[in-house]
């Protein structure tokens, strides 16, 4: 059956995948640009069933009346994805706290502003799924992306709120958190902020270097991540998290160990909080 997808930032990685997947698919497809050059090359995949709204996703008060606006000349959304997002990289100590800001700005408040833009038709009409991604990055860490952590930690725990609040509306919430895949994310779209001390140098240097080295030599196939997606919109009981790449699998299976051993390790400390 025929789905309406809205996804955001679908001019290139991710969002363009996922477009052309559903697309190609027989879906219809709603995706946010940045420009009028980039609505209409994406209008032009599919006339008719392509659609573009220019929106940047920081705009919080042009979200609203924007997506009500191609409500009505679509028709109800069925699936919003929210794939907008980029990476920031720098030490903590090194990273202004505006970088901070922007990141959790188009990362959470983005998604956030446009999941309360659809939730109410998908409420009332008792149907809806909403697609977050995340990334590997919202399980594990490491150094040198602390903000770009921070922010996919912030989305996985809002998604698995968001998925308790509206499972009795018949609306579906998805966390999706790729691992290293082969988009612009490393390189072209990494925002990367400048060194200042030099004591962060033997750890982060090597950090930086081996990003930029791999940047689009990653093992993840954006097609493959975007056939994934629609299996998990057609499922009758979709997850709630998704982990898609074997290094994300890897990674949060490890955390998961070292998680549970630390808990273990220090169980006695935690249980002996509570009044006698």
């Amino acid at each position: 059956m025929s789905k309406t997808f809205l996804i955001t930032g679908v001019s290139s990685g991710f969002g363009r995948a996922f477009a052309q997947a559903a697309l190609d698919a027989g879906h219809i497809v709603a995706g946010t640009v940045r420009d009028a050059g980039a609505r209409d090359a994406f209008i032009a995949l599919a006339p008719g069933r392509a659609h573009a709204v220019v929106l940047d996703v920081t705009d919080f008060d042009a979200i609203p009346p924007a997506l009500a606006a191609l409500s009505e000349s679509i028709g109800p959304l069925d699936v919003l994805v929210n794939n907008a997002g980029y990476g920031h990289e720098g030490t903590l100590e090194e990273s202004p706290l505006d970088a901070m800001r922007r990141q959790f700005d188009v990362n959470v408040f983005g998604a956030v502003a446009m999941i309360k833009a659809v939730l109410p038709a998908m409420r009332e009409r008792r149907h809806g799924h909403i697609v977050n991604i995340t990334s590997m990055g919202g399980f594990i860490t490491m150094p040198g992306i602390a903000y770009y952590c921070g922010s996919k930690f912030a989305l996985e725990g809002i998604s698995d709120t968001l998925a308790k609040e509206v499972a009795g509306f018949g609306v579906h919430v998805t966390a999706v958190a790729p691992g290293s895949f082969r988009t612009d994310w490393a390189g072209r779209s990494m925002v990367r902020s400048g060194r200042s001390i030099a004591d962060y140098d033997a750890l982060f240097d090597p950090v930086r270097a081996a990003r930029e080295s791999k940047s689009g030599n990653q093992a993840g196939d954006p097609r493959k991540a975007a056939q994934a997606l629609l299996k998990i919109v057609e499922a009758p009981n979709p997850p709630v998290h998704l982990l898609l790449g074997n290094d994300a699998v890897d990674l949060v299976k490890a955390k998961l160990t070292a998680l549970q051993t630390e808990i273990d390790a220090w169980e006695a400390l935690s249980r002996s909080t509570d009044f006698a």
